[in-house]
């Protein structure tokens, strides 16, 4: 192989990708950078389309040489995914999603392809700390995120990415546009799956009614037998491609030998159908295609709704990291250039102007201006910047351009560390889960070991009856109605809360709420309305209150900043001439001739003549303008962020359910302790940043405590993660919604009570359900084992059990109007 060649010999000496000669007649192209590069083979080509659909076709412009192949060796990896594996070494790829600590560790976050269940990431983690160099290994089962440390001296990352495709699982890094087109694959793939289910199940449970209703009253063996062929034929594809997955990860678990509830799954729904096919085939027995139909439909449905979430989860990080542009102006031998924003790199100046976005973390070397961080913070004011300052990429300038150094860029920038933070907060897993994950592969054997200990002794005793007896038992054991028992109290209860205005986002949120201890409010945008309004006007003339208002009014009529938006409500008939803005000062302008300042009371007093003195602050707290002119003050203004009406009422109706209320902000003003002080709330931690947050909330749920926190930013959005419940406002940006496990689509807080009551109703329902079902499985079981019990009426029962628990359930849906507070 001619390694030396450089990219662009290889596309005029030899193939583009390995830089081989091009044999004869050779005809393979593949369009990368918008040329088309001739390949020596079909295997070059396949990886060169590979590296361009994964978009990393910037591999070309970095490397040294055009092959770079590491020699590993494990077998079930395909010299197409080592070579694309491969890449993933170079440090000009990794930038984009790899951290490199002070020890010398790296750090990347992947997103894994195949994982089903708990069992999968016990496998996953298991299989990938045994590897040497590898520090820590944590799988996500909500969003099917890993987060990975390793030494990358012992052992290369595209050697971890082989075991975890050796194992059956894919991997690929955590880009918000990759991951973007894996989630919408996938939800395409479950929908159609789904939807061929559906309409199978309701196929063949039309002609099972007339099965059913024959065998009672009498019908020809003709149609019998015609009717079970068309059931066949419309289950088999329900079977072999809606099912697919279950076979799929069945097979995968036996090869790693660690068991999933896909494995018993499997059994029962192959094994059904298979004996319902030689059942019409021989024209003998009974057949059970409605049975499996059915089966695999509501399955579906479970794991749709759970890749739902999932799916929901995982778009807040790529959200998140989309606020940052795609293009950035940098400036270059003096001159303005416009290039991607991916190119930056450290020490890169830029121009930033009015309006624009914040390409990346940097200093500002030229200008000031004021930096609209709503987006990161929560926080609606824009924060005044001086030359000096630090400016976090993905905020806004908001008046003057600004020239910026650049000091921090991909992995390393801010935003990426807000979405680790957020990571590592959803890796805490309650205690259900880690039990899931340890005693799930141990009850799949239970079930497994009590099916095949059954048949054999049937084989003993009656060989003839063996197969259907231990059907009868994987049908029984299947626990559709201890699946469906908390599923649906908390999908009826759910419903409920969304016709009154609550809507919930994750399937754990009524339990936790039931349980709740602590519930804790951010301040701004969540007990407050989160905007400023005109509170109160003091003229020093009392008989010009109005003229004084209108004057302010016209001053700042034509400004957006959140502080002259207050006084946007007011008509006045004044025309300003020559208006002024103050960066973090106020606005000057002349009405009728005469000249007007206001804003910050000083600033707005320098206007007046020496001989006036600056009157006094009001002492009642608030935000306070000052309004002069030439001949001298002429009133304040005092502005607020308004407290909900319904705040001080819901507070109280908490306190009354036992809960003990907390209001934790970043706010550290003196408004903090007035709002308090009106709702009663005891406990107040102002002036915290959002790690500071979630550090609170994780000291009260180590102290035992059940925390449901309310906030509406994204800087809320890591301890709305740590939380054990997290609701968010309807008015809450788009990113706080989608990490909350709950939204009050009213913005009502007299909701939360609702919710609270409901959801201890819930719990009872649950209990009910979990205790109808558990009983009848003890029931079921040893009489199916005992052969009392056939195929076709374990199959009834099982749908009887369910029916039940869901009927039981849905007395929830009727409990909306009760639970509401008057």
């Amino acid at each position: 192989m001619n390694s030396s060649l450089t990219p662009s010999q290889a596309a005029e000496d030899g193939c583009y990708h390995c830089g081989q000669d091009i044999p004869q007649g050779s005809s393979f192209f593949t369009i990368i950078e918008e040329k088309p590069r001739q390949m020596c083979c079909p295997g070059c080509q396949a990886v060169a389309q590979t590296i361009v659909d994964s978009g990393l076709d910037n591999f070309y412009k970095h490397r040294a040489t055009t092959s770079y192949t590491p020699d590993f060796n494990v077998k079930s990896v395909s010299e197409a995914q080592l070579s694309e594996l491969a890449l993933y070494d170079q440090d000009s790829i990794q930038q984009d999603f790899v951290v490199t600590a002070e020890n010398g560790l790296k750090e990347a976050t992947l997103v894994i392809e195949g994982i089903t269940c708990a069992a999968c990431v016990w496998l996953l983690e298991h299989h990938l700390n045994k590897q040497d160099g590898v520090e820590k290994v944590s799988v996500n089962l909500t969003n099917h995120r890993a987060r990975l440390t390793w030494n990358p001296q012992t052992l290369p990352l595209s050697m971890l990415l082989a075991e975890i495709y050796r194992i059956g699982y894919q991997a690929h890094p955590y880009t918000p546009n990759k991951e973007e087109q894996l989630l919408d694959q996938e939800r395409k793939r479950a929908t159609r799956r789904l939807g061929v289910a559906g309409l199978g199940m309701m196929q063949v449970m039309m002609i099972a009614v007339a099965l059913y209703g024959g065998a009672l009253q009498g019908i020809e063996n003709k149609h019998v037998t015609f009717m079970r062929w068309a059931s066949m034929v419309i289950a088999t594809p329900v079977i072999m491609y809606a099912a697919r997955p279950f076979f799929i990860a069945a097979l995968r678990d036996l090869r790693t030998r660690h068991l999933s509830m896909d494995v018993p799954v499997s059994i029962a729904i192959g094994g059904a159908y298979l004996a319902s096919v030689w059942a019409t085939v021989t024209d003998s027995g009974e057949v059970y295609f409605d049975s499996v139909t059915m089966f695999t439909f509501f399955l579906l449905i479970g794991r749709f709704l759970e890749m739902q979430a999932r799916h929901r989860t995982g778009r807040a990080g790529n959200a998140m990291l989309n606020l940052l542009p795609a293009s950035a102006i940098k400036v270059i031998d003096g001159e303005e250039t416009m290039i991607p924003a991916k190119e930056l790199a450290v020490g890169d100046q830029v121009i930033i102007k009015p309006g624009h976005t914040v390409p990346a973390d940097g200093r500002i070397i030229a200008g000031n201006s004021s930096i609209d961080e709503s987006a990161l913070t929560g926080e609606y004011l824009p924060i005044r910047k001086e030359q000096g300052d630090e400016v976090i990429g993905g905020t806004i300038n908001v008046e003057n351009p600004i020239t910026l150094e650049v000091t921090r860029v991909g992995a390393e920038s801010q935003l990426s560390s807000i979405v680790r933070l957020l990571e590592r907060a959803q890796e805490d897993k309650p205690k259900a889960a880690q039990l899931a994950d340890r005693v799930a592969s141990y009850f799949v054997a239970a079930v497994l070991l009590t099916a095949v200990s059954v048949g054999f002794s049937w084989w003993l005793i009656s060989p003839e009856d063996a197969f259907w007896i231990t059907l009868s038992v994987l049908v029984v054991t299947c626990p559709c109605a201890l699946s469906l028992a908390t599923p649906t109290a908390l999908t009826a209860a759910t419903g409920t809360l969304r016709q009154n205005g609550v809507l919930i986002t994750r399937g754990h949120v009524l339990e936790s709420l039931s349980r709740a201890t602590h519930i804790v409010f951010d301040k701004t945008g969540t007990l407050t309305e989160g905007n400023l309004t005109l509170q109160e006007t003091l003229s020093l003339d009392e008989h010009a209150t109005e003229h004084h208002l209108q004057i302010a009014a016209a001053l700042e009529k034509h400004s957006e900043h959140p502080i002259a938006q207050a006084f946007h409500t007011v008509v006045t008939p004044h025309k300003v001439d020559n208006l002024q803005a103050t960066l973090g000062q106020g606005l000057e302008g002349q009405i009728d001739g005469l000249r007007y300042r206001i804003g910050k009371p000083d600033y707005a007093f320098s206007v007046c003549p020496n001989e006036h003195t600056k009157p006094e602050l009001p002492p009642v707290s608030g935000q306070w303008l000052l309004l002069c002119s030439e001949t001298g003050p002429l009133a304040w203004f005092r502005l607020n962020d308004q407290v909900r009406t319904e705040a001080a009422q819901t507070i109280k109706q908490l306190h009354q359910l036992g809960l003990t209320c907390e209001m934790l902000t970043g706010d550290s003003s003196s408004a903090v302790e007035e709002v308090a002080s009106t709702l009663g709330i005891d406990t107040v931690i102002s002036g915290v940043s959002p790690e500071q947050k979630l550090a609170h909330i994780q000291k009260l749920q180590s102290e035992g405590a059940q925390v449901i926190m309310v906030g509406d930013g994204i800087n809320d959005i890591p301890v709305l993660a740590g939380a054990q419940t997290s609701i968010a406002m309807g008015s809450a940006t788009d990113l706080a919604k989608t990490n909350a496990d709950g939204v009050l689509i009213s913005a009502d807080l007299m909701r939360l009570a609702d919710a609270i009551r409901l959801s201890r109703k819930t719990r009872s329902i649950i209990r009910q359900n979990l205790g109808w079902s558990a009983s009848y499985n003890l029931l079921a079981l040893p009489l199916a084992a005992l052969g009392f019990i056939a195929p076709y009426m374990a199959a009834l029962g099982m749908s009887l059990s369910s029916i039940v628990v869901v009927a039981n359930a849905l007395r929830l849906s009727k409990l909306g109007k009760a639970n509401r507070v008057k």
